[in-house]
């Protein structure tokens, strides 16, 4: 439903889309990632018709966003960053325009106003100026604004910003009813947001892609995945590490102390389960275990390990 094919931009000597192609199929919701600064709002914006790129294509379903860009945006739904909005018009009379304009008229317009006011629980503010709402209840009014159309494409730059635990859980559930019949894009800074609702990962660097896959094949790229963490008080500690070292699949033991405890993290040897063995370990040695899990990975750790801190990233373009 969307292709994107080597896709360029350059701003000056700055390059901040490099080539990048990737697909988006119905029923996938596609995290997109990148530390500030990857062209993560950059890819979004050519994808929307809203920028145009130096080289490259885009399609959304089989309608090129430069060549046929009305047919093509009438299928999208797009939350743009900072969710921009006629300020010092209501909730209402925002969304009823938005409504005018993507065609609908008298009661057709009302029933889709209705549908996504209720969706994005906006009833409190609907009389309110934009102007006046909170961060969270104007990314509401933009989100709603973005499905109003019902659009088999949602492009979305960090939905859930401003929103607090409660709203996030619910426009997360949202994201989730929606997902089968549409492809989505969800550009987002929020690593368990990806565990959370998205079906496939993609990770951007320098305007080039990185990593891309589910959320549990980027899981298993961490060095924490299928390691196995324990709590046991301190006096336990040396002879747990020594036993520790002697299981065969165990890589490694790093200990971090809490207070009266300290807790142990094993790690395999090439992604090895070690649960059984260890929790095997514990009983024969009678440790008195507080803690005792598996690890499935770290997110934010494979996200370190794979892009450009702000540091060097700052010292390569002064290069």
């Amino acid at each position: 439903m969307i292709e994107i094919k080597e896709l360029t931009k350059r701003f000056g000597p700055m390059t901040a889309v490099a080539n990048l192609s990737l697909h988006v199929a119905k029923g996938e919701v596609l995290g997109f990632l990148g530390p500030n600064g990857a062209g993560k709002s950059t890819t979004m914006k050519m994808v929307t018709g809203f920028l145009a790129p130096d080289a490259g294509t885009v399609t959304v379903c089989g309608h090129d966003i430069e060549a046929d860009t009305t047919k093509a945006q009438a299928l999208i739904g797009y939350l743009p960053e900072g969710a921009p909005a006629y300020g010092d018009m209501t909730a209402r009379q925002f969304l009823s325009f938005i409504a005018e304009v993507r065609g609908f008229k008298g009661a057709d317009a009302k029933a889709r106003v209705a549908a996504v006011v209720e969706k994005t629980e906006l009833v409190p503010v609907l009389e309110q100026p934009i102007e006046t709402l909170s961060k969270g209840f104007k990314r509401r009014v933009g989100l709603a604004q973005a499905i109003l159309h019902d659009p088999p494409v949602l492009i979305m730059d960090e939905p859930t910003d401003g929103l607090d635990p409660n709203q996030k859980h619910a426009v997360r559930g949202l994201i989730h009813d929606m997902a089968a019949e549409k492809a989505i894009i969800v550009s987002t800074h929020l690593l368990e947001e990806v565990e959370a609702i998205c079906t496939r990962a993609v990770i951007i660097d320098r305007g080039t892609i990185v990593a891309d896959g589910t959320p549990a094949e980027l899981l298993a790229r961490s060095r924490y995945h299928n390691a196995v963490t324990l709590t046991l008080s301190k006096d336990e500690i040396e002879g747990a590490v020594a036993k520790l070292k002697t299981l065969a699949m165990v890589a490694q033991v790093e200990r971090k102390n809490f207070g009266d405890a300290v807790r142990l993290t094993a790690f395999p040897k090439s992604g090895a389960l070690l649960i059984e063995a260890v929790s095997a370990l514990a009983a024969r040695e009678n440790w008195t275990v507080k803690e005792l899990y598996a690890e499935p990975g770290r997110l934010d750790e494979v996200f370190r390990a794979i892009t450009t801190s702000d540091a060097a990233r700052v010292k390569a373009a002064r290069k």
